[in-house]
This record gives C-alpha cells, structure tokens and sequence, in this order.
C-alpha cells in the first residue's frame, strides 16, 4: 500500500476550470466536484524512475508487469462518500487489488485493478476502482483507417476542442509523463498510433462533467468504460442524458464512433 498526504488548494479546481472552460464549484460549500480528485494527492516520481515511455517503472503502485509494456487505462468505479474539502489535509490510500493475465487478439493482457481511497477529517470521502491494461509494445505502424462523414453536434452534446495544447495542458495537471499524449513522433513511431492518444481520464471527467451540468452532485457512483481509442484529430463530444434514476453518459468522435460510456447514480 501507498500513502500521499497533502492539504489540497483551490489552485488545481481553478486551473481545471479553465482548461476546460468548466462552471468553477463553490469549494467552500460543495467541495471538489467528481473526479476532481484526480488532480490532488499525485504521485510525482523521480525523474530517474520513469521509463522510455514516460511511466514510471519503480517506486509506483502499480508497477509494469515488465519493461515495454504498452499502457491503456480501461475505465473504473467511483463513488463519493462526502465532500472532498480545500484546506485539510487528505491522505490517498493505494493499492493493487488483482491482476489478472489473458492471451487477447493482438498477444498478451495484463489486467490490474488499483484501488484508491481518500481520507479526510477521519472518514473516506472517496473510493475508487481504476482498471488498466498492459499489452506487448506494437510492431510497426498503425493503420490510418478512411473516416466516415463528420456527425454535427445536436441540441444536449458538449463538443471539446482536443488540440496538442489541451493534451498536454491536461497531462501537466495530472503530472502525467505518458508521451503518447504530448508526443507525436513518439506516438506514431514508437507506439503506432495515428496521432496523440486522447487521455481516457479526460474523457470520464468530459461525461462527469456533462452530469454535473444537468445539476447531478452530492454523493454519487460512477462507473465508466473506454470502449475505442480516441486520436486528438478526431475531435471529443460528449452526452449526458436522464434515464429511469440515473445519468447515461457517453462520448464519440466527431464522425459518430463510440469511444467511452459511463453511468452516474446518486
């Protein structure tokens, strides 16, 4: 198990608010709206410690299951036990809570499920599942697959500009070294993707957000999937809608392609 203590800031929430042009939550009232956590208690390791591809490789939780493994965060499950509050101090709490390995398609998975809580004034006000999946480093070269016709933006969808400079604003936000996000030569040559990798955390806080502006707050459970990858030039558009008792939130590429779903209920 790890431990992080820090006395979060108004700082971080201020700098998320503009990045994504996001409604700033009143701190003092309602705390840190969901997800928001993940821009406070971060691990920040040791230049040493990272590997060619900007993860670290010691001294993390979880570790690689070994040097070259490719990276993708899969989705998770978050609930909010009460407000996670600026100006007291807050511990995360982190461990590995399985690993599971599978023969897929492509060559071998590796399936880890991290655990997460946050601690303040002496109860959890947060507690998480995150999934990750390791796979073999790539061969060569994606394939640039045709694109369909773009799909305009309707009345109830919020569309992202995803540039380079969101990607890599965001990644600095979370201290996140991952290159296929910021580095395009990278990326494409290393890991054989056509373009930045869309960060799949920027896409559940899109549909946490999305929620958050039809008024769903207070304690709530989120559970998401990254169901496609999502490049930068395909753009980010994301949905939430009302269904018997909960929110169905989604996002899509500018052509219509599915790359993430999520549910939120109170």
């Amino acid at each position: 198990m790890k431990e992080v203590t820090e006395v979060p800031q108004p700082g971080p929430a201020e700098a998320l608010s503009s990045l994504l042009d996001v409604e700033m939550p009143d701190l003092d009232r309602d705390g840190l709206p969901l997800l928001w956590h993940w821009f406070y208690l971060l691990d920040r390791p040791a230049q040493a410690d990272l590997g060619p591809d900007g993860h670290p490789l010691r001294a993390t939780i979880p570790a690689p299951p070994e040097p070259g493994r490719r990276r993708m965060w899969a989705g998770g499950r978050v609930r909010t036990c009460g407000p996670l509050r600026c100006g007291l101090p807050a511990t995360r709490r982190t461990e590995v809570l399985s690993v599971q390995e599978k023969q897929g398609r492509t060559g071998r998975l590796t399936f880890v499920v991290t655990g997460h809580e946050v601690i303040q004034d002496g109860r959890v006000v947060v507690d998480e599942e995150q999934d990750l999946v390791y796979r073999d480093a790539a061969s060569g070269r994606a394939e640039v697959a045709a694109e369909e016709p773009e799909v305009p933006v309707a009345d109830g969808e919020w569309a992202i500009d995803v540039s380079p400079t969101l990607l890599f604003r965001f990644s600095a936000l979370t201290y996140n070294a991952h290159r296929i996000h910021y580095d395009r030569d990278y990326a494409r040559d290393v890991e054989g993707y056509p373009g930045l990798l869309t960060h799949g955390p920027l896409q559940a806080l899109a549909m946490a957000e999305a929620a958050r502006r039809q008024g769903i707050g207070g304690e709530l459970a989120f559970d998401y999937r990254l169901v496609s990858p999502l490049f930068d030039h395909q753009g980010l558009v994301v949905r939430a809608e009302a269904a018997e008792g909960e929110t169905v939130t989604t996002v899509r590429d500018r052509h219509g392609r599915r790359t993430a779903t999520g549910t939120v209920r109170r």
